[in-house]
């Protein structure tokens, strides 16, 4: 199967990252096509995201509208949307058809105090989400995952048992994590899991102010490394197959000794 991993630097406008999402795409001979955490808007400041959330019908439209033009399976990274709960951080999967598939709510939601005086609390903004989520893309299952997951090894050893071939891991790291942590974590969870970690990122200098890694990843299930070496938008593509990953989980199973 083949696949694009766009690397983004959205802003806080949804209908200009949805234009630019609409231009990465076009041209693109792929099967599934990967967006980053937070495609559709990016603000750190709480009371600005609460003053600019919407509901997930309006949120998704323009992502499902794409899925079908293009006819592509369209991970749509994650989004915040608005729920009886609270605001969600959710990854929304979308059919060829423009329907959608399976939702994520991200289920470990980002705290940290960084050197620079940096202090992040998601918990402040956003409700955790409840329960881990797999579904079809094609013939592959797909575990799926949101950036801060990526500390919490337990959630892809799950997968793994369950049979997924493919976990999910749109990202939005800070520029001092994402530099010390992210090509680490990204790869140690494909290996454990014995398949591929498809890793679309953020990357630039947000109109919020905020500073994002990039370097957008794709890892086979034996730890093989593509990546995008900066933090521009760009396009990552990487074929997959089920192929390597029943030849991984055959050389270790690990993941089956859990």
């Amino acid at each position: 199967m083949r696949c694009a991993l766009l690397q983004l630097c959205s802003g806080i406008h949804p209908d200009a990252n949805a234009y630019t999402v609409a231009h990465m795409m076009s041209g693109l001979d792929v099967d599934f096509v990967l967006t980053p955490e937070m495609t559709p808007l990016l603000q750190k400041d709480p009371q600005a995201l609460r003053a600019a959330v919407g509901e997930e019908t309006e949120v998704v439209a323009p992502y499902e509208d794409l899925a079908r033009k293009h006819g592509v399976h369209l991970l749509l990274g994650s989004a915040a949307v608005l729920t009886p709960d609270g605001i969600a951080n959710r990854s929304v999967l979308i059919d060829p058809s423009g329907s959608i598939t399976a939702r994520y709510d991200k289920i470990n939601l980002f705290e940290a105090s960084l050197p620079n005086g940096e202090v992040y609390r998601e918990a402040d903004s956003y409700v955790a989400g409840r329960a881990p989520v797999t579904a079809p893309v094609g013939a592959f299952s797909v575990g799926l995952s949101i950036c801060y997951d990526l500390r919490f090894p337990a959630l892809y050893s799950g997968y793994a048992a369950g049979g997924a071939h493919i976990l999910t891991a749109p990202a939005a790291f800070t520029r001092s994590t994402g530099r010390d942590h992210w090509e680490t974590l990204v790869r140690a969870r494909a290996i454990e899991a014995g398949a591929w970690m498809l890793a679309p990122a953020q990357g630039g200098l947000h109109e919020d102010g905020r500073g994002t890694w990039g370097r957008t990843m794709a890892v086979s299930p034996w730890g093989e490394i593509s990546v995008l070496d900066h933090d521009a938008p760009g396009v990552l593509e990487v074929e997959v197959s089920l192929d390597a990953v029943e030849k991984a989980r055959e050389r270790i199973p690990a993941w089956r000794q859990r």
